[in-house]
């Protein structure tokens, strides 16, 4: 077995590791900005009507709506390439991948929200659930499939060039241990 680099990886490895201490430095920044309690002299009723606090934001004005609607997409919205590339898999379905990330975007938004009832100077809002998971889902679109898709050109021209060259490509771990078909136990019939 032939090992790349000190850590033994290939790209696809580099990539996970990569994403997974990004992933942890943004959810640590991330509960740092909205898990911190605010000294403020009165608090807003929580919001739990959908789309409610969106149009109150949207009667302020262009500037300020803008601000505050891009704040809410864009909290979240670096999950949308980070969990992906957590997930380190260059072939898989783009709808199941912008499923999934949207789903564990909006479970990471909802454990934020339901964590700011108990922070004093924090209110629940069901907008901020909505805007986050929206952010996730198009940073992911605007990102992802082209990221994949020229991740698996440079690792099809990795392998034409290797194959062009003559070299032997590194053999894995699970190609090594592969002996063949695993035998199997004709059943047994169970007398009466």
């Amino acid at each position: 077995m032939q090992r790349q680099g000190s850590f033994g990886g290939s790209a696809a490895f580099r990539i996970r590791v990569t994403g997974g201490v990004l992933l942890v430095a943004h959810l640590a920044l991330v509960a740092w900005l909205t898990l911190r309690p605010l000294d403020v002299p009165w608090v807003t009723p929580p919001n739990v009507h959908p789309l409610a606090g969106i149009r109150a934001d949207l009667a302020l004005g262009g500037r300020e709506a803008a601000r505050r609607l891009g704040e809410g997409l864009a909290l979240l919205a670096p999950l949308g390439v980070l969990l992906p590339a957590v997930h380190g898999r260059l072939t898989v379905s783009p709808l199941a991948s912008l499923v999934r990330t949207a789903a564990a975007g909006a479970l990471i938004s909802l454990g934020i929200t339901l964590l700011q009832t108990g922070v004093p100077g924090r209110v629940a809002d069901v907008d901020a659930l909505l805007l986050n998971t929206a952010g996730v889902v198009l940073a992911h679109l605007a990102v992802v499939p082209a990221g994949r898709a020229w991740l698996r050109r440079c690792a099809a021209r990795d392998a034409r060039e290797g194959a062009e060259s003559g070299a032997r490509r590194p053999v894995t771990l699970q190609e090594e241990l592969s002996q063949g078909r695993t035998p199997t136990i004709p059943r047994v019939g169970i007398a009466p």
